[in-house]
């Protein structure tokens, strides 16, 4: 099976969390497009769905799928989104697409968060891809100066404004071992709106597309 093969699986096993009747939490990237695409199919059972970027938001729409802001919402059951990267102890990188701020929020509100990934996103370690910062423009520099302290080569994304109005430093050259502790570090550097660890809220399952068809993990 081809990659896009193996996110159309994991995203249409993804239907049977979804709540009937209730909203759900839509993330954003390429296979949470995929996942959009399934949910179309049964958008007359939801009420509708909080999306974590305008890009999710506009394709939702796109299919008549009601979207609500989250401010609007009380209860959300389950977040539906893919990974960067994912560990069997349901840690992960997020923020290949921008989206990590809105996606973290989102993910909180949530009851229960699932992953959509391809096998190739199962690592043993965080860190062989970079890891995203979002970041104050004006802290740019003093951001980029703090995580070359804990390691990292931070490099600009060039180009690229996030929904939020702010920026986003790839952090390049980092070995993961304690992903809630790096977390916590990160967030805490003046200017950080959001780093692109879920390891303080991590999937509470897995859905992993491979060969042999989807696997559900959990930690």
């Amino acid at each position: 099976m081809t990659q896009d093969e193996l996110k159309q699986a994991v995203a249409r096993a993804a239907l049977a969390h979804v709540v009937e009747g209730r909203i759900v939490g839509v993330g954003t990237g390429s296979t949470a497009n995929f996942f959009i695409d399934a949910l179309a199919g049964i958008k007359d059972r939801i009420a509708g769905a909080v999306a974590s970027s305008e890009s999710t938001r506009q394709r939702l729409e796109s299919h008549g799928i009601r979207v609500f802001d989250l401010n609007e919402v009380d209860d959300l059951p389950v977040y539906i989104d893919g990974a960067d990267e994912i560990t069997v102890e349901m840690h992960m990188t997020k923020g290949g697409g921008g989206a990590l701020t809105r996606e973290k929020i989102v993910a909180a509100v949530a009851q229960k968060f699932v992953c959509i990934v391809d096998e190739s996103k199962l690592v043993p370690v965080l860190g062989r891809f970079p890891l995203p910062v979002e970041v104050i423009p004006l802290a740019r520099a003093y951001v980029a100066r703090e995580l070359v302290r804990l390691g990292g080569e931070p490099r600009l994304r060039e180009g690229f404004v996030t929904d939020n109005g702010n920026l986003i430093l790839d952090v390049h050259g980092l070995s993961i071992v304690d992903p809630e502790a790096l977390e916590a570090r990160i967030t805490q550097i003046a200017g950080v709106v959001a780093c692109g660890l879920f390891a303080r809220r991590p999937a509470d399952i897995c859905l992993l597309g491979g060969s042999a068809g989807v696997r559900t993990l959990s930690a």
